[in-house]
């Protein structure tokens, strides 16, 4: 692997997302908010003077090893989540704590340190940019301004995609990028619109709101959520029923596939009924939504224990995080169904976290063909998806993914009860990190914080965010001693002379 490419590609995204300081730099000044603006504009110099430093060496001829695109996917995260951090710590946020909020935009995780909640209108504004450069646009963006195509760059891409089979919308993977991109914009602009006119939510709120519903992030300007914006005295024109139901079908959405999604809209539009991961999303959230209602209600549900049971339960498998209430006022029945949604998680290809309901659908008929063959241990029951049989290597690499996350969550929960963290609030926020959810349940729920954990537990949370966004095995597959040997500066092994 070589560090002078791979630093470079880094260095090259680097300072491209220097531009994105102006932003908030932007609306700092029209706010007359004039520390505020220095504080972005000394984040984005940071970034453009670190990128460039880590460029001057690029070749651009240099084609890609796949070590090496693993290896700008995991440096990047790091890199720019560090950058983006530069203008929480001028605001007064520790060091720490201001990666870990940095961290938690860019890996759409949604889980926050901040209590105190008097900051500017550009500072919360670039916290939602931090989650929807995060997402999907993220990855879209990774491989249009990547020139290297082909195997490598469709490694590149699918780092952080599903291992199982998916939907294959472009010959290309530049156009693939393009039109992900083209639809993310598209869905973001249209929630901003919706929640203003049809909702009544203001303009800034909206925009807030649509740039972290889409890469399922769930930042939101408002302490309490969307519960704050049932303050009818605080926000008089805005319809909390209309908008729940708005960002409730966005976050659906969030949790689909964006390239099947992109097919449904553009040729088939009766393809994703036809999907099996789509149907089990889908059959998740409305046997979900239909078990909370009915435990909330205690009886026959009415249209507010619906709505407020579809919410939740689409926030959480879509790794969104939104509250429309405080759920840990629930009882243990309703929040099992919350944690059951959140381990079954979205769908490969979208914007959400953890290990990908088709991971999980396979797993489910793996186990269900090896009890088969219990009985018929003759038998040869090959293993299908979509009508196709599904090779070994693919069904490994489903159930390594399926197996590191379960392990991740018991080590990193294990981990922060022998740092002095609560057992419930540590397994609580080892599932919500590590699957990129955002909130969890106690201190570290919905209407709470992750303030309360100390230095060493919000860096191992922040890493947890880190290896839950790259699928856990992009990042271990770095550690493995055929690559560690192999690191070079250009081409000649460190590890020689």
């Amino acid at each position: 692997m070589r560090l002078v490419l791979v630093l470079g590609i880094v260095g090259r995204i680097l300072r491209l997302f220097s531009i994105a300081f102006t932003v908030p730099f932007l609306l700092a000044l029209w706010d007359k908010q004039t520390g505020q603006a220095v504080h972005f504009a000394s984040g984005g110099l940071v970034a453009l003077m670190v990128g460039s430093f880590l460029v001057r060496n690029l070749s651009v001829s240099v084609s890609f090893r796949r070590a090496e695109a693993l290896a700008v996917v995991s440096g990047t995260w790091l890199v720019i989540a560090a950058s983006a951090a530069v203008p929480y710590v001028l605001s007064g946020l520790p060091p720490v704590d201001a990666f870990f909020e940095s961290m938690s935009g860019f890996t759409t995780t949604g889980a926050t340190i901040l209590t105190d909640w008097e900051h500017s209108r550009a500072f919360f504004l670039w916290r939602a940019m931090t989650q929807w450069f995060g997402g999907v646009g993220v990855l879209a963006l990774f491989v249009v301004v990547l020139p290297h195509l082909g195997v490598g760059g469709r490694q590149l891409f699918f780092a952080e995609a599903s291992s199982a089979p998916s939907e294959s919308i472009a010959p290309k993977i530049r156009d693939t990028a393009v039109r992900l991109w083209v639809l993310y914009l598209f869905l973001t602009v249209f929630e901003m619109v919706s929640l203003f006119f049809w909702a009544g939510m203001p303009l800034y709120d909206s925009l807030c709101h649509a740039l972290t519903t889409m890469p399922a992030g769930g930042f939101s300007p408002n302490p309490e959520s969307l519960m704050g914006y049932a303050n009818a005295t605080a926000f008089p024109n805005y319809d909390p029923v209309m908008g729940e139901w708005i960002i409730t079908g966005f976050m659906v959405l969030s949790g689909m596939s964006f390239p099947l999604l992109w097919i449904a809209l553009s040729r088939r539009p009766g393809e994703p009924i036809r999907d099996g991961e789509f149907r089990f999303y889908i059959g998740a959230i409305l046997a979900g939504s239909a078990g909370v209602a009915w435990l909330l209600a205690s009886g026959l549900p009415t249209g507010t224990d619906f709505r407020t049971g579809a919410f939740q339960c689409a926030s959480l498998i879509s790794s969104t995080g939104y509250a429309s209430t405080d759920y840990n006022l629930w009882g243990d029945s309703p929040r099992t169904l919350l944690i059951l949604l959140m381990l079954i998680g979205g769908c490969a290809g979208s914007a959400a976290g953890g290990a990908k309901a088709v991971r999980n659908l396979l797993s489910l008929k793996f186990l269900y063909r090896e009890l088969t063959r219990v009985l018929h241990p003759r038998a040869v029951i090959p293993l299908r998806y979509k009508s196709n049989s599904i090779p070994e290597a693919i069904q490994r690499a489903v159930l390594t993914v399926v197996a590191l996350y379960l392990i991740g969550y018991i080590f990193v929960g294990s981990l922060l009860v022998l740092l002095g963290a609560n057992f419930e609030e540590a397994f609580s926020a080892s599932l919500a990190c590590l699957g990129n959810i955002g909130p969890g349940f106690g201190e570290v729920g919905p209407m709470g914080s992750f303030a309360g954990f100390n230095a060493a537990q919000k860096l191992l949370l922040t890493a947890a965010m880190w290896f839950g966004r790259l699928e856990i095995v992009s990042v271990l597959a770095l550690l493995h001693p055929d690559v560690l040997k192999k690191i070079c500066w250009r081409g000649t092994s460190l590890t020689e002379g």
